[in-house]
């Protein structure tokens, strides 16, 4: 009886997990993970670049007064006009240089004329580069924020631009169609000029 048992366990096949369909999954989820899974790509910062000059032409003159100049060095110090400054006073600076409409003589003769020019050395920390930056463009979208809440320039000028007022600048934006004008940007438009980077020997 024993040598029976011993001839039936012998007789029988192991158990065994089938893995021919574990190709076939893998290959599944591998597609999956490359289909749903997003990658973060560095797009840098959108500027719109004005038009290429001829051969011949050189670049309209700009009177002083109307040149704001913020220079970012390569430990991070910001000057403007020549002057030590904070990163924080850069909007408040930005914002009396275009709405000065000619009124004190060291700053621009109207927001048309006015240019913001920053200038940075090749060693200038990136981060507080993209600082000062984003103060001179909120400068701007706090002052399309009054005319859109106002309709008007800034005073003294007080000319009207809008036929409605709107909550904000992007409100306005927002009410805009594809063929709408911006007629906040066309009467107060930003001239921010990003001059290149000093070399190290320079």
């Amino acid at each position: 009886m024993p040598e029976l048992l011993e001839q039936r366990r012998e007789d029988r096949e192991e158990a065994s997990i089938p893995t021919a369909g574990m190709a076939d999954i893998a290959f599944l989820l591998l597609i999956f993970f490359l289909v749903t899974t997003t990658i973060k790509v560095d797009t840098g910062i959108g500027m719109t670049l004005p038009p290429k000059l001829k051969p011949n032409q050189k670049p309209p003159p700009v009177k002083d007064r109307n040149l704001m100049k913020i220079l970012v060095n390569a430990q991070g110090d910001v000057l403007i006009e020549g002057e030590q400054a904070s990163i924080g006073e850069i909007r408040k600076r930005v914002k009396n240089h275009v709405t000065n409409f000619g009124r004190k003589p060291d700053l621009s003769v109207s927001p048309d004329d006015a240019v913001v020019s920053i200038k940075t050395s090749a060693q200038t920390p990136y981060e507080t580069y993209i600082d000062a930056l984003d103060e001179t463009w909120m400068a701007y979208r706090e002052i399309w924020d009054r005319i859109a809440r106002t309709g008007q320039l800034p005073p003294p000028k007080s000319k009207s631009v809008l036929s409605k007022t709107y909550p904000s600048y992007r409100k306005y934006r927002a009410s805009l169609g594809p063929e709408d004008k911006n007629k906040i940007r066309e009467a107060l438009g930003a001239q921010i000029s990003i001059a290149e980077p000093e070399s190290a020997g320079g």
